[in-house]
């Protein structure tokens, strides 16, 4: 799925005294503190707009997004999921220094689009010690219907239907380097999956071994993180390097391996404005199968339409704070793909451009929610966002 991100606060109430004189004069206990109805919950109280942050914290709901899914690689679709927030617990002496630790998130959500993909996972991020430790999972199952591209070198690219058909499990532990914002860690990744093609014929343009179904693989990832916040970030930078090395050893049917490298920056202009920036490159070389090849991941660009050995990826987002709860923003980038039977200088450079808008939903978590469309050459889409588009 092409392939996206609350805390507790103290019980909020205001309480009635009884002023000693007329306590003197009367038995009748203090009045309780009156209960805030669910609609008195979703406002803030100091500038009555709407706002999840008591519901998500306090009352320790849930943050329920709607999936609604018109990614040209599976046709329109909608779902729900349910996300929850709780504080990581912090120590005195992180506060007095002055530390801002994400919260923990976790939820779980189910999908279906109009082609007959469908899915659901349970997922969650967790910050342990005072961030020194910090864990991220999912588990799910899905039923994916794609479409893979051939290169078209001799002869005209054509396109393939495919399902995807089982589970998948992701777990990474990271640990903090002393008081530096840089992380180590170690992932693991397992999908075990029945491949088919819609027309058997078109198997004539694939290798046995592009339809290995069970991949395993272990590796390394290194992380440094200055973001001010984790969910909209307003200034800082995201810079990941990740490495995943399959092999029968570990459980995997074919022997490869997968690297990926991105940069996120987020640089404030002024008051008002906050132009991000990423860079990603993703690779896989070995037996990879098909169906694992990176591909261009843009908004507004079919998920697998640009599939190769290696893809490259260039967007900037620029956001205009226009109140403090409304912003606007206007997105663009580039990629390529490449590395089979196409050079990076032979490739061709696939495009997008788009405009969005957000709300601030939970000032208390910083996050924003919105909507974003976004067109390219061949497709466009629209997508529902919950916190930063980029992951």
């Amino acid at each position: 799925m092409a392939s996206l991100p609350l805390i507790r606060f103290a019980a909020w109430a205001t309480l009635t005294l009884v002023p000693l004189g007329a306590a003197a004069q009367t038995l009748e206990p203090p009045a309780p503190p009156a209960k805030e109805t669910f609609w008195q919950l979703m406002h803030d109280p100091n500038d009555h707009a709407i706002d999840m942050s008591r519901w998500l914290l306090q009352h320790k709901g849930a943050l329920i997004v709607p999936i609604i899914i018109t990614e040209p690689a599976v046709g329109n679709g909608g779902g729900a999921a349910a996300v929850f927030f709780k504080p990581a617990k912090q120590s005195q002496a992180s506060k007095d220094r002055g530390e801002r630790i994400p919260p923990n998130i976790y939820g779980f959500g189910a999908a279906k689009t109009q082609n007959g993909t469908y899915g659901g996972a349970i997922a969650g991020e967790f910050h342990f010690r005072d961030d020194q430790w910090r864990y991220k999972g999912a588990i799910g199952k899905a039923s994916v219907n794609l479409d893979f591209y051939t290169q078209g070198v001799v002869l005209a690219p054509r396109k393939i239907g495919y399902n995807l058909d089982g589970i998948f499990s992701f777990q990474q532990v990271q640990r903090r380097l002393g008081d530096t914002p840089l992380y180590a860690g170690i992932r693991w990744l397992y999908i075990d999956l029945d491949s088919s093609l819609n027309i058997e014929s078109n198997r004539q343009f694939f290798k046995p071994r592009d339809f290995a179904s069970r991949a395993s693989g272990l590796g390394a990832v290194f992380e440094y993180d200055t973001r001010d916040n984790t969910l909209t970030p307003s200034r800082g930078v995201l810079s990941m390097v990740e490495t995943t090395f399959y092999a029968p050893g570990i459980g995997s049917d074919n022997t490869f391996q997968s690297y990926r490298a991105h940069t996120l920056g987020y640089i404030p202009l002024g008051q008002r404005f906050v132009l991000g920036l990423r860079a990603d490159y993703r690779t896989a070389p070995g037996d990879t199968p098909f169906y694992q090849l990176p591909s261009v991941d843009l908004r507004g660009v079919s998920y697998g339409r640009y599939q190769d050995r290696s893809v490259g990826m260039v967007e900037a987002e620029l956001r205009w704070n226009a109140t403090r709860r409304w912003a606007a923003l206007v997105f663009g980038g580039a990629g390529r793909a490449w590395g089979k039977k196409v050079s990076f200088g032979d490739a061709s450079t696939e495009t997008s451009k788009g405009v969005g808008f957000r709300y601030l939903i939970a000032s208390a978590l910083g996050l924003y929610a919105g909507v974003d469309w976004a067109w390219s050459q061949d497709d466009h889409a629209w997508y529902i966002q919950i916190g930063s588009a980029w992951r």
